[in-house]
């Protein structure tokens, strides 16, 4: 199943008035009914699309907390993730989901973003010091349980050749491929370091192609998805929003112009593409349910470091999703 900015699939009457939205209705069923991933009977392939966004994945991961909160993460049969998003995945797989607090302590914050970084040769946001230290030292996750779980992880990643969002999910064989892949799906130019090389490619941020990563859940035979937004609703949507700013188009000619013209392609269309997500997202459909933070919920940069800040922002994920599940 594709879904474009204007697929005819998507309209408002297909959803019937009546509560709950169609893949509430499957996971609390499921969640009911005992359900377990990997033995699943009646016929759905259910997945969880967590969007990332630097620190403002801090909002997705709150809210990825709050369905754990409610017993529904047994429900999905996967769980794919874009950047921050794949982060918080991996730790919802982990067995110790309650760790996605992590996202909310400044220590962590200020381990990973360092702006005197670059000069000492590092990115400012240090990737690998925090996934192959502080994961593994200092608060480790069990990345050998996130593997096993019968709730497959589709960490996503840029193909820095093609520059098409890619499922990193068939080259993981170990922890160490695990690691790999969410440094991949994280990595950005100019502030989070250089492609990351793995299986005999390299990649970039899955938000250089798809920044909320529910179309590849769909394309992979997801019969519905739930979505985890770390955006706020736009006040208002403007065409004028999906084109390019200048100063893309200068990253694209300085920071990137050494990549493959497709990389620079898929950067310069990310207004557009978020965009039409939005459109997509904000209108009614049966497979798919998005759930954003609320409109006064905390603006989070992308390099956020306030612990009261973090803090609120992770709250405000946490109580989007339990408002959600309130009102159906």
């Amino acid at each position: 199943m594709i879904l474009t900015g204007t697929d005819p699939k998507v309209k408002v009457d297909d959803v019937a008035p009546e509560n709950p939205h169609e893949v509430l209705r499957i996971l609390t069923e499921r969640a009911a009914a005992g359900s377990r991933p990997g033995a699943r009977t009646d016929g759905y392939r259910v997945a969880l699309a967590v969007e990332g966004g630097g620190m403002r994945g801090t909002i997705s991961a709150g809210m990825a907390l709050a369905v754990h909160e409610a017993g529904l993460l047994d429900s999905f049969d996967a769980v794919y993730g874009a950047s921050a998003g794949a982060i918080s995945g991996a730790w919802l797989l982990s067995g110790a989901p309650e760790l996605l607090r992590g996202w909310a302590d400044p220590v962590y914050a200020r381990a990973m973003i360092r702006v005197g970084n670059p000069w000492r040769g590092r990115p400012i946001v240090d990737m690998h010091q925090l996934v192959e230290h502080v994961y593994v030292n200092v608060a480790p996750m069990d990345f050998a349980t996130v593997l096993a779980n019968p709730i497959t992880l589709h960490p996503l990643a840029t193909d820095v050749a093609t520059g098409r969002a890619t499922d990193l999910r068939p080259y993981l064989a170990a922890p160490a491929d695990l690691r790999l892949a969410l440094r991949a799906s994280a990595a950005l130019p100019l502030l989070a370091g250089p492609p990351v090389e793995f299986a005999g490619r390299r990649w970039f941020d899955a938000g250089l192609a798809e920044s909320i990563p529910f179309r590849t859940a769909l394309d992979q035979q997801a019969t519905h998805v739930l979505v985890l937004r770390s955006r706020r609703a736009p006040a208002a949507v403007a065409v004028a929003v999906a084109a390019p700013s200048r100063g893309s188009h200068l990253v694209a000619r300085t920071v990137l112009r050494r990549y493959p013209q497709p990389l620079r392609t898929a950067y310069l269309a990310r207004a557009e593409r978020l965009l039409a997500d939005d459109l997509l997202l904000d209108a009614p459909h049966p497979a798919v349910l998005s759930v954003r933070p609320a409109a006064d919920s905390p603006q989070v940069g992308r390099l956020a470091k306030d612990g009261p800040l973090l803090e609120a922002a992770f709250e405000a994920g946490r109580a989007a999703v339990h408002a959600a599940l309130a009102a159906a």
